[in-house]
C-alpha cells in the first residue's frame, strides 16, 4: 500500500516537471538557468493564500504592493544576462528575493539593492535560511546603483524605466551586460538587453513585458 509521503512525492516530482516545460515552451532554454530554476523552490518566496499557486507561470502578490515575477520572465531575464561564475552582478528591485536566489547560483557576487526595507529584511532571512553567503542586500533608491561596489559585469532591473537610468549605465563595465524592461507606462513595455562597448552602448529589444515602475528614492514602511 502507498503512503501518503510517496503521493506528495510524486506531486512534487510532478510540479517542478510542468514547471520546468513551461519554462522550455517559453523560450527558456539555457542548461545552467534551468538547473537554477529547477533548484531554488519558488514557493519559498510565496506567502499566504498564493502559496498554492508558486509552481504557475504567473506574477504573484508580495509584501509592499510588488508582485514576484513570472517564472518564464525570470529565466528569460537571467538567460539574457549570460551571467559568468566570475562575474559580479547588481540587481536592482530585490523583491521577494527570488530572482537574487537564482542568480546567487550563477555568479561570484550577488549585490540587490530596494527602496523598501520590509522586503530586503524579508529577503535576507530567506537568503539565510538558504546558507547564501555572496549576496548583499542593501535598502536605498536602486535608480542610482551602488557607485561605491562598481562597475558590475551585469546588471539586472526588476522594474520599468522610460529610458535605461544614467547611473546605471555608467557603472556597466566594458562588456557588461544590463538587462532591464523599459516604457513610459505600465501597459507598454519592453524587455531590453544593454551591452557596454568600447565605444558605446549596443540595444537589443527581447519581448514586451510588464513590471511595476521604477520609483526614486526610500519608501517610508
Amino acid at each position: 500500500m502507498t503512503g501518503s509521503g510517496a503521493s506528495d512525492d510524486d506531486d512534487a516530482a510532478l510540479r517542478k516537471m510542468r514547471f520546468l516545460f513551461n519554462l522550455r515552451s517559453r523560450g527558456v532554454t539555457d542548461a545552467r538557468v534551468l538547473t537554477e530554476m529547477e533548484r531554488v523552490d519558488r514557493a519559498l518566496f510565496v506567502r499566504g493564500l498564493f502559496l498554492e499557486r508558486a509552481y504557475e507561470d504567473t506574477p504573484l502578490p508580495i509584501s509592499c504592493g510588488q508582485t514576484i515575477s513570472q517564472p518564464s520572465v525570470v529565466g528569460i531575464m537571467t538567460q539574457a544576462l549570460n551571467v559568468g561564475p566570475r562575474d559580479t552582478v547588481l540587481e536592482v528591485g530585490t523583491g521577494s528575493g527570488y530572482q537574487a536566489t537564482i542568480l546567487s547560483g550563477l555568479a561570484r557576487r550577488v549585490y540587490t539593492v530596494d527602496r523598501h526595507r520590509r522586503l530586503v529584511q524579508e529577503a535576507e532571512t530567506l537568503f539565510r535560511h538558504l546558507a547564501l553567503t555572496n549576496i548583499t542586500a542593501l535598502t536605498g533608491d536602486g535608480s542610482y546603483g551602488l557607485p561605491e561596489q562598481a562597475p558590475f559585469d551585469r546588471i539586472l532591473v526588476t522594474a520599468a524605466a522610460e529610458d535605461p537610468p544614467g547611473p546605471l549605465l555608467a557603472q556597466l563595465k566594458k562588456g557588461g551586460i544590463m538587462v532591464l524592461p523599459v516604457g513610459q507606462s505600465d501597459a507598454v513595455q519592453s524587455l531590453i538587453k544593454v551591452t557596454r562597448t568600447e565605444t558605446g552602448y549596443d540595444y537589443d529589444e527581447l519581448r514586451p513585458v510588464r513590471f511595476v515602475p521604477l520609483v526614486g528614492g526610500v519608501a517610508a514602511d
